[in-house]
């Protein structure tokens, strides 16, 4: 897709129970897992300041 960043794919191991609650809360806030993971590491990193200044401007931050 012209024009659009491609995201970056990695493997990550979780443990059965901290999935468990994962996927409870993903289904909660009608996210998939994948976009949960996504939102969590986005919110720390806008809470820590380390959010790349240019995707803060893109997601109005």
């Amino acid at each position: 897709m012209p024009g659009k960043e491609k995201s970056k794919s990695f493997v990550s191991r979780i443990d059965p129970e901290m999935m468990d609650s994962l996927e409870r809360w993903a289904a909660d806030e009608f996210r998939s897992v994948n976009g949960q993971l996504q939102w969590i590491i986005a919110e720390a990193l806008r809470k820590s300041g380390r959010m790349p200044k240019n995707k803060q401007k893109e997601e109005g931050v």
